[in-house]
């Protein structure tokens, strides 16, 4: 029972360590991956595009 006791302050203990991230950081966060997803989907869609020309004309 005393090593139950020891966890749940220790657990206690680290969960008052957390900090958890303000409005800002959180919308700056959204952002940055929102504009890395859009770029890297952009680059995929350009690079499937002149695989698949590349392909049909081969093909023909």
């Amino acid at each position: 029972m005393n090593k139950f006791k020891t966890y749940y302050k220790n657990a206690k203990d680290e969960l008052f360590k957390v900090i958890f991230p303000i409005k800002e950081q959180i919308r700056s966060a959204y952002l940055s991956v929102f504009i890395v997803v859009t770029v890297i989907t952009l680059f995929l869609a350009l690079i499937d595009t002149v695989m698949s020309l590349s392909l049909s004309s081969v093909i023909n």
